[in-house]
């Protein structure tokens, strides 16, 4: 009996690219102070990936080269749609980047605050209580 690596291998590439590619685009956006660098460096190595799955001879490692070759694609994407979370004061703004010192001044909504890193209380916060907590992290 053969052992079918097809799927372990395409579970694995599905966790690793959408756990690293959440965790990277934050990181990255935060630090980068011009986004288009990032985002053609994650198109770049996504069509590799891509070209490379069609030229792999193993089914399992084919499979996880296009898996994280379109994780990367979408990635170059998501590198501007947490730009606009940013704007819209849902991810946390970096103060000590240039553009995102601009983002704060130009949007009121942007905030430094991560919303993720706060005590959870099991029920929502009233807008009073949310408004304080943006004010006391000026």
């Amino acid at each position: 009996m053969a052992i079918n690596l097809l799927g372990f291998a395409s579970a694995f590439a599905t966790f690793l690219g959408v756990w690293l590619g959440h965790v990277t685009v934050r990181k990255i956006e935060r630090e980068t102070v011009n986004l288009w660098i990032p985002a053609l460096i994650a198109l770049a190595l996504g069509l590799g990936f891509e070209v490379a799955s069609f030229f792999v001879s193993s089914l399992p490692l084919s499979a996880m080269c296009g898996i994280l070759g379109v994780t990367l694609l979408w990635d170059s994407f998501e590198f501007y749609r947490q730009q606009k979370r940013i704007k819209h004061g849902h991810a946390p703004a970096n103060p000590n980047n240039p553009r995102h010192a601009k983002i704060l001044a130009e949007y009121p909504n942007a905030t430094k605050i991560d919303w993720l890193k706060r005590d959870p209380r099991g029920s929502a916060y009233s807008t009073a209580e949310l408004v304080s907590m943006k004010e006391s992290a000026k």
